[in-house]
């Protein structure tokens, strides 16, 4: 059952379990924490399994009429349940509830790595689109794809 957190402390708790059990995905030490630190401050939803969390998502305003899956994680025992997807469709309703005509998220460019191609067609089947690429932002090897789609 996915639920809207608002306890800052319960938001950090709930990101750190899950994006320390994921450190293929999250590896590097400073940005994981810095996921954990930030997420108290964005709109924070979480799902319910078996009286724990097993995934959450975060969205974060970029601009005006723009918010970004900022980041999403799901215990790795609880994948392919469609608990992405649920969290994904809340977060949704949520950011057209709350005014926003787009929503954008970056990952890693698709055919770079198996993992984050996984996750591109995680994103792609949402009905996310291809925006652009731009290689500078986290490096030549870590090609910044993202992705963007209209909540109107």
């Amino acid at each position: 059952m996915v639920e809207q957190i608002t306890d800052k402390e319960t938001k950090r708790a709930i990101a750190r379990t899950i994006l320390e059990s994921l450190r293929e995905w999250f590896e590097v030490d400073e940005s994981r924490e810095g996921y954990i630190r930030d997420s108290a401050d964005w709109i924070f939803l979480a799902d319910k399994e078996d009286d724990r969390y097993a995934g959450f998502l975060c969205l974060k305003e970029t601009g005006k009429e723009t918010v970004e899956l900022a980041v999403m994680g799901v215990l790795k025992e609880y994948h392919r349940n469609g608990i992405g997807r649920a969290l994904f469709q809340e977060a949704k309703k949520t950011a057209k509830e709350a005014g926003y005509s787009f929503m954008q998220v970056k990952t890693v460019e698709m055919g770079m790595y198996e993992d984050y191609d996984i996750t591109n067609r995680f994103y792609l089947s949402c009905g996310f689109k291809e925006f652009e690429v731009i290689k500078e932002l986290w490096g030549e090897e870590n090609p910044c794809q993202i992705y963007v789609m209209s909540l109107t």
